[in-house]
């Protein structure tokens, strides 16, 4: 092949434009585009997870509260009644006012009634039952015959801004063991219609649905209750399954809406006991707006920066030689990553014209990396807050614990900046004291609600979300720095700790500025086993168990924040009464002595060191 003797300066200059300056700032966009495509994924997908997650727990909880107050005024109905309804017994103005009394307890139950064997009884509430309230009474009836308690299906009662949505739990009386009447409430569904209403946010939209695939509620007027939602895919896919799968993965399917057919991203968590799924979704223009806006803007300026290159190697084909030498050198700064570098050329001539234009296109692409940081910023910022709604959800577990992570998290931050930590530490310290209970997720509620003493195998269940919160988050790349501070934040130097019994040094600094931070707030705050402490008295305690349990570089900075005044724990609300005989056990920990205490009233009957 010939080649030409003289290749033209204007193809020259282009080609080292166009490599120096625009290919280098498309390898960028294009890396920091794909990373922060992926964050964008991930923190929606998070979000939705954790939303239907909150909504689950919240029906969940709802439910059984409302079988609690169902059973107690059953059990108040045969005290009142000594388990005979028989004729007009069961009309008794004493059993009347129990009735009355159900409905007023709860502005949640618009209708309740007692029935006896014979179908009559007494009734209360704000509504009038109507033929499909009575058809569902019919078969409550018919199950109580047979000792069943019912949960009947999703009614739509009233209509405009009056309309509700009503649910029929009932429970029958037992005598001996033999049938003696009927408990029945009618539940409206309000709080689950404005639970969804806040949950929608940037174009996020909720709904709940049963077995079949039926509406049961949700946040705008086109969703109506009973309607079939099993022409979406999502809905489909839970019907298949038949209540198998709890958690959905977040997925993404095509949706038929008024516009045509929309890529849609949902995903749904099931409610097991009244076999309803919660299901999120949005569009996944609006999930990936984020991302699509970054990629067109990279590719545009990428385009745009060729161009201008192309312009300008035509106005600069003569006496460039010295030039380019500058303009060369400025630009392999550039494609390193330093955009501060600018073409220092004085000339009136086209070289000095390219030269201002180089300048204008290096800000150009500066002001886009500014940008890309800042979104990838902000991905962080999102990233964090999922990280404490997480936290949140775990504390929102246990009532007694609620704030606990975000205290933890305080404390934990105070100690590693007293003991002058880099800032990328901190950071790790941050996030690993707000996740370091969240295995207390996979904990039972049995065991973590637990108001009396735990068993052998009960204490040896609690002391399992340590390593159940480091499996959970194992996966998450992210998070691969703090696993040691979520695994091992229960472990003491005397190797008395656990899961694993490690020793001194064995045990990393983040887990050690955690277990002496997640003590004190233990300590400081009310328990179901304890009430809470004088703090002067817990930074003692803390002190006596330096060099055994504690580190003591991380006892002396306590120490020393505590003489400051900067250790504020929360002011204690009075201390939970205990539900049982027996208080609640702490979570396992080696015993402590115990200092005696200016203020005894403050202490609980199990005066030692503890934490959550």
């Amino acid at each position: 092949m010939h080649l030409p003797a003289r290749i033209p300066i204007l193809y020259l200059i282009l080609g080292i434009l166009v490599l120096a300056s625009v290919v280098p700032m498309g390898f960028y966009a294009n890396f920091v585009v794909d990373n922060n495509r992926e964050a964008l994924k991930v923190n929606e997908q998070l979000l939705q997870n954790e939303i239907t997650r909150s909504l689950r727990e919240d029906i969940s909880q709802r439910q059984a509260n409302l079988y609690t107050m169902l059973a107690n005024f059953t059990t108040a109905v045969e005290v009142a009644s000594g388990g005979n309804l028989v004729g007009d017994r069961v009309k008794s103005p004493q059993l009347e006012s129990l009735l009355e009394k159900l409905v007023a307890s709860s502005g949640d139950l618009p209708y309740a009634t007692l029935f006896n064997t014979e179908s009559r009884g007494v009734s209360a509430g704000r509504i009038q039952p109507d033929a499909f309230m009575g058809r569902e009474l019919e078969r409550a009836f018919q199950a109580a015959r047979q000792g069943r308690a019912y949960n009947g299906e999703p009614l739509s009662v009233g209509s405009g801004v009056k309309a509700r949505t009503l649910l029929l739990v009932s429970s029958p009386i037992l005598a001996n063991g033999h049938f003696s009447g009927m408990t029945a409430a009618f539940e409206d569904l309000q709080y689950l219609v404005d639970r969804l209403r806040t949950a929608r946010q940037g174009g996020l939209v909720a709904y709940v649905v049963d077995r079949q695939g039926r509406l049961v509620a949700g946040a705008t007027p086109e969703f109506a209750t009973g309607q079939d939602m099993t022409g979406l895919e999502i809905v489909k896919n839970y019907v298949e399954q038949d209540g198998r799968v709890q958690f959905a993965p977040t997925m993404e399917f095509t949706a038929n809406t008024s516009n045509g057919k929309m890529r849609m991203l949902g995903t749904y968590s099931v409610v097991p006991t009244l076999g309803w799924a919660i299901v999120a979704q949005k569009s996944q223009l609006d999930a990936y707006q984020g991302v699509y806006h970054m990629q067109h803007l990279a590719w545009k300026v990428a385009v745009l920066s060729v161009l201008v290159s192309m312009v300008m190697s035509i106005w600069a084909a003569r006496g460039f030689t010295k030039p380019l030498d500058v303009l060369t050198a400025t630009s392999q700064a550039i494609a390193r990553g330093d955009f501060s570098r600018r073409v220092e050329v004085k000339s009136r001539t086209e070289v000095g014209q390219l030269a201002q234009t180089f300048n204008v296109m290096t800000g150009s692409l500066q002001t886009l990396v500014a940008d890309l940081k800042r979104a990838a910023d902000e991905n962080r910022s999102l990233f964090l807050s999922s990280i404490q709604m997480l936290a949140g959800a775990v504390d929102e577990k246990d009532p007694y614990t609620r704030g606990h992570s975000d205290r933890v998290t305080r404390y934990s931050v105070m100690l590693a900046q007293e003991l002058a930590l880099p800032a990328e530490e901190i950071e790790k310290v941050r996030v690993a004291a707000q996740l370091h209970d969240v295995g207390k997720i996979g904990i039972e509620d049995r065991v973590l609600k637990k108001p009396g003493a735990l068993t052998p195998e009960e204490y040896e269940t609690m002391k399992a979300h340590t390593v159940k919160g480091a499996n959970i988050l194992r996966s998450v790349r992210q998070l691969t720095d703090v696993l040691p501070g979520i695994e091992l934040h229960h472990e003491s130097l005397d190797g008395r700790g656990y899961p694993y019994g490690l020793k001194s040094d064995e045990i990393p600094l983040l887990a050690r500025i955690i277990m002496v931070a997640d003590t004190f707030d233990a300590m400081t705050t009310n328990r179901p086993y304890q009430a809470a402490m004088d703090t002067e008295y817990v930074v003692r305690v803390i002190n006596s168990l330096a060099n055994t349990k504690f580190d003591p570089k991380v006892v002396q900075a306590l120490t020393a924040l505590f003489e400051r005044g900067a250790l504020t724990p929360p002011k204690a609300p009075p201390a939970p009464q205990a539900q049982a005989p027996e208080a609640r056990q702490p979570e396992p920990d080696p015993p402590a002595p115990v200092l005696p205490s200016p203020a005894p009233e403050a202490l609980s009957p199990h005066s030692a060191v503890v934490s959550s």
